[in-house]
């Protein structure tokens, strides 16, 4: 094999499939902006709350992926702290 990257299939066989430079760059695109576009709605989301019902607290987030037609569904939960009080 060569450098390419693998990915793991979750079909019953587990075949490796290399992944494709473009397919790299558009999955890098989407990532970049769920990450850009979630930190400024979280960060608007404080800011509206206002930093009396924030501040010094933690707050569950859990992000959900789908890919309907890959019949995906990925959702990870962490914290977000407040500003210190």
């Amino acid at each position: 094999l060569n450098s390419a990257k693998l990915a793991r299939n979750p079909t019953a066989e587990q075949e490796e499939v290399p992944m494709s430079g473009d397919f790299n760059m558009s999955m890098r695109k989407f990532l970049k902006q769920v990450g850009v576009t979630s930190q400024q709605a979280i960060e608007e989301a404080m800011r509206s709350a206002g930093e009396e019902r924030t501040a010094g607290k933690s707050f569950t987030a859990r992000m959900v992926l789908t890919i309907d037609e890959l019949d995906l569904s990925h959702s990870v939960e962490g914290r977000i702290d407040g500003k210190a009080g």
